[in-house]
């Protein structure tokens, strides 16, 4: 296997996280700076602090904390004054089998997975409410946020999230390390998940 063959297989390997993982990452810093890794890059933990507004001393914490848990990684060969630091290729997943029927597990898992989404939520609210009116229009006519409802069963549900997840996975792929003018990060996203049902069982 070459090295690039091996970086394709682990970026495509999902990790479970288990209820030590969850509870270093439930807390917002760490979500975001999980985040800024994964969209920026390499970063140092004064880098971080700058893109944050934090101090150097609290992101330095929290990215111990992080990699005590294999979510981040020290850059192998990168020298300096500062260490710098990354996000391991692959996915993560928040699956509740990592918990088991521990109750302390599922307040965990609920707590991380509410932090995790939070964040989401309030980078999409931002762009939508202030800055989409700051961009290019050749942006503004590139993003969208759409809603539809479809009548499905949990198997077609399934497969429209898999082959979602296939033109996510082709596109990241086939830019992958993509630089020069123009071209900047853009966050993929799929909200596919079941509405209540109203009036079960009156």
């Amino acid at each position: 296997m070459t090295d690039e063959q091996a970086k394709v297989s682990e970026e495509r390997e999902t990790r479970v996280l288990d209820t030590a993982a969850l509870r270093a990452l439930a807390h917002p810093l760490r979500v975001r700076i999980l985040d800024l890794l994964s969209r920026e890059g390499p970063q140092t933990a004064s880098s971080l602090a700058a893109l944050t507004g934090e101090s150097s001393g609290s992101t330095s914490y929290h990215l111990r904390m992080l990699a005590r848990h294999d979510l981040v990684r020290e850059v192998a060969g990168r020298g300096g004054r500062e260490r710098w630091w990354e996000r391991p290729r692959g996915r993560i997943s928040f699956g509740s089998e990592s918990v088991g029927d521990s109750p302390a597990g599922r307040a965990v898992l609920q707590v991380a997975v509410a932090e995790y989404h939070r964040a989401r939520f309030q980078e999409m609210f931002d762009y939508f409410t202030g800055g989409y009116d700051d961009e290019p229009e050749e942006w503004r006519d590139a993003s969208v946020s759409t809603t539809s409802t479809a009548h499905l069963t949990a198997a077609q549900l399934k497969e429209l999230a898999e082959r979602a997840d296939a033109l996510f996975s082709e596109y990241v792929d086939r830019y992958r390390g993509q630089e020069g003018e123009g071209v900047r990060s853009v966050s993929l996203r799929a909200d596919l998940f079941p509405l209540p049902q109203r009036g079960a069982g009156s």
